[in-house]
């Protein structure tokens, strides 16, 4: 199944701007949430293709989070590609572990996260 709608979460609302923009750009239906509790909230109103998840978040950050949906059996089929500045690789082994699908470093290179969203078309 293509993607078309993404679910960004990233309490910055300067990163909600610029990834949404560019997302949108590129024909992507993009919602926002700012934290795990507004994320959770998106995701039952409308489940998402994927989700673009920061890790450093105030409340539950995106380890969590992700932790949480991919282990839901309503969102365990939902992508989880975690776009975030913590760019060690026992970070990325970590995230890994919660269950995303794959890891993104900021700032974000448009082409290469282009390139890891059509991977899951």
């Amino acid at each position: 199944m293509p993607i078309q709608k993404i679910l960004l979460v990233d309490d910055s609302k300067t990163e909600l701007h610029h990834l949404s923009e560019l997302l949108s750009r590129k024909g992507y239906a993009v919602r926002t949430a700012e934290n795990g509790d507004e994320a959770m909230r998106r995701l039952a109103d409308d489940k998402p293709d994927l989700i673009l998840m920061d890790v450093v978040m105030p409340g539950q950050n995106g380890f969590q989070l992700t932790r949480a949906i991919t282990r839901d059996p309503r969102f365990v089929d939902v992508p989880v590609i975690l776009c975030t500045s913590k760019g060690l690789e026992t970070d990325k082994v970590w995230g890994m572990r919660q269950g995303a699908r794959d890891y993104v470093v900021k700032p974000v290179n448009a082409d290469e996260l282009l390139a890891k969203i059509h991977a899951f078309d």
